[in-house]
């Protein structure tokens, strides 16, 4: 028998600030108002910029940076010592179990995005009207996004069912079982056909307007898939997404690496996706984002974590890399670029540059685009996959240009592996807390080693995260991953 969900549809401003199941797979935007409840005149894009709404929550300021920075060689929890920031500390020191809130929280986040975008599809597919191919393109790629994070975080996971309507009501797939998992061959699968439908329909950037500007575009859904193709090592593949980013000649590097994260550069020349956080659509900001990463103490404006590392600096020193350096770490008692001081009396020696917000420091609704996929990486995504497969001229090609940029002495004459290697390391400069770094640990193999020098003890369960134990609680059946 088919499982039917009606429709819930709350103030629109908030972004549909929807209610949750008690089950976090079937967490999906809906609860229980019937149809005809539905306010006449939201539309197919009010429901598709929910989505992209839901990228500007808290749980993207906290629990997001604890699973994908706080726990990787980059930083450290930041704050104050007694100051655990619920389960930073045990993130930092990778003593995490499968009850940390971190994990659980986004996994329930991702879910109910992935549940919007069904729901959004399957409205847009009902009610037809103006651009319904690509709205349905665009939350084919947000869809595409969300499962990437689960996938790379907690492995094959399940595969939520489409939605259709059925006399006004929206009926889920009905032979999806939610007790069980997608291996994550299946989810990768269902990944690239969604950003192979999302290319086939979406405008190159040039070709929205102004308005629509930070919409998701072919070259945002061509350069995730080039991504989505690197982590599972399909070398050729990745290169042809890469290099249909870089024909396009809708972008280029930005000139001054230290520019990209300025309000000036927002959707400019290298920003191929980000989210958006200023004026009224989409969004004023990724809440709390920039605060809770601001300098803390004496000057501060914000609660010190997420910290660069000590571990990181070392990295860039050992590249003589001090354009890079300074554009991704505040330290204790420099000016900044603003010209805001910062006292060398605040309580941790780093903070993140990235995340600094200028015009609106210390505000909770904060102004700051976050940047998502940029130029810099698609050259370097073509730079390993051209390594990977011997092809090392076109690889350091790509290589030199990000470190030109940033001066850099140009890469010659490495062997295979070394070429690799220092495209792996060119990865952890040019992207510094920008989310990847624990991910690129992990594909890469180099998690064991890189933690150690940190530190830290990482352990063969590491390699993803456990499933929620809420979630185990609810969907006993549910296989739990290795060692947790």
């Amino acid at each position: 028998m088919k499982r039917l969900y009606k429709i819930a549809v709350f103030t629109f401003a908030t972004f549909m600030s929807i209610g949750c199941s008690e089950e976090f797979l079937e967490v999906d935007a809906r609860e229980n108002i019937d149809a005809e409840d539905r306010d006449e005149n939201f539309t197919p894009d009010d429901f598709v910029t929910g989505i992209y709404g839901m990228f500007t929550e808290f749980d993207y300021a906290f629990a997001y940076l604890g699973i994908t920075e706080i726990i990787s060689d980059n930083a450290d929890k930041g704050s104050s010592p007694t100051d655990t920031g619920t389960d930073k500390q045990l993130l930092d020191d990778l003593e995490f179990t499968s009850t940390v809130p971190s994990s659980a929280t986004m996994w329930e986040h991702w879910y109910k995005t992935i549940g919007r975008a069904n729901y959004a599809i399957a409205f847009a597919q009902e009610e037809g009207g103006t651009n319904t191919d690509r709205l349905i393109a665009e939350a084919k790629f947000l869809r595409a996004y969300t499962y990437f994070f689960l996938v790379r975080s907690f492995g094959g996971v399940t595969i939520q069912g489409e939605i259709e309507f059925v006399n006004g009501e929206a009926v889920v797939d009905q032979d999806v079982d939610l007790s069980s998992r997608n291996t994550q061959e299946q989810v990768y699968e269902y990944i690239e056909q969604d950003l192979i439908d999302a290319i086939g329909v979406l405008p190159a950037k040039s070709e929205y307007s102004a308005q629509d500007l930070g919409r998701a575009t072919r070259g945002a859904a061509q350069g995730l898939l080039a991504k989505v193709h690197l982590y599972q090592e399909e070398w050729s593949e990745a290169i042809e997404q890469a290099n249909g980013v870089i024909s396009s000649g809708e972008y280029s590097l930005e000139p001054n690496y230290e520019d990209v994260w300025r309000e000036y550069s927002e959707n400019g020349v290298e920003s191929i996706f980000e989210i958006q956080a200023r004026g009224e659509s989409i969004a004023h900001g990724v809440q709390q984002y920039s605060q809770t990463q601001g300098a803390r103490g004496t000057s501060g404006w914000g609660w010190g974590f997420n910290t660069p590392s000590e571990n990181l600096v070392e990295a860039f020193d050992a590249e003589g890399d001090e354009i890079r350096k300074n554009a991704t770490i505040i330290f204790a008692g420099e000016t900044l670029w603003d010209g805001r001081e910062v006292s060398a009396s605040v309580e941790n020696p780093r903070y993140s540059e990235k995340a600094y917000s200028s015009a609106s420091v210390g505000d909770g609704d904060g102004d700051k685009n976050i940047r998502v996929l940029r130029y810099a990486e698609i050259l370097l995504i073509k730079a390993e996959a051209e390594a990977q497969i011997g092809n090392l001229q076109a690889a350091t090609e790509a290589l030199n240009l990000v470190r030109e940029r940033v001066e850099l002495e140009p890469v010659s004459g490495l062997a295979q592996q070394e070429l690799i290697e220092k495209i792996w390391n060119e990865r952890r400069l040019e992207l510094a807390f920008e989310h990847d770094r624990w991910f690129d640990l992990l594909r890469t193999g180099q998690a064991p080693e890189a933690m150690a020098a940190h530190g830290k003890d990482f352990q063969e369960k590491h390699y993803l995260f456990p499933i929620p134990e809420n979630q185990i609680i609810q969907t006993p059946d549910m296989e739990q991953n290795p060692g947790w």
